[in-house]
């Protein structure tokens, strides 16, 4: 299930940073900063999560930085913004309830310009990337299982470059150099990863 952050707004695109916005490199694509709807992206989920094979009930919470920010000081301890935090659900209710992820539409918006793809393909990356992690894959720990899995999903999915192809290719966009970001998330009972 797909929640929306009631920050987000109709006018989102609008409050965005003048900075983000100029990322894009033509005027004409930032047309793609829209809010998918809610429908599409929670169709994507279902599709996603059979893909993966994860079974049970996911809620997405799309969000602004600010709200990320918060999230990410409480359960990580690091008092910044991020793309995406995910939350799995605790082992004792782990046959309904899988967890939670929460996107911050902001960051999203911003690696969607640099990527050069619409802002509803930069959210089902992020939706991708969580379920594998909910799914209990850690690129962080593994031996490249989760790069590989999330490799072969995004191609089942039709989805570009995900987050971690990204970082391991030190890809920003098509030409452009990216900053390594900082490691993304160990999950834990009920505390967020990224």
């Amino acid at each position: 299930m797909i929640l929306l952050d009631p920050a987000l707004g109709p006018d989102f695109a609008l409050r965005v940073p003048l900075a983000t916005r100029k990322l894009a490199s033509h005027p004409g694509s930032f047309r793609g900063s829209r809010l998918p709807a809610l429908r599409t992206l929670n169709r994507f989920l279902s599709v996603a999560q059979a893909a993966v094979r994860l079974r049970g009930q996911v809620t997405v919470l799309l969000t602004t930085d600010a709200e990320i920010r918060k999230l990410n000081r409480q359960f990580r301890g690091k008092n910044k913004a991020t793309d995406i935090l995910s939350f799995p659900a605790d082992t004792l209710v782990q046959s309904e309830d899988k967890g939670d992820l929460a996107i911050s539409v902001t960051t999203a918006l911003r690696q969607a310009a640099e990527q050069g793809h619409p802002l509803a393909t930069e959210i089902k990356v992020l939706i991708l990337h969580g379920l594998l992690h909910l799914a209990g894959y850690d690129h962080e720990t593994d031996q490249g299982q989760m790069a590989r899995r999330e490799q072969r999903l995004r191609a089942q999915l039709r989805l570009p470059q995900g987050l971690i192809e990204r970082v391991a290719t030190g890809k920003k966009g098509p030409d452009k150099a990216r900053q390594p970001q900082p490691s993304e998330f160990k999950p834990r009972a009920r505390r967020p990863a990224r």
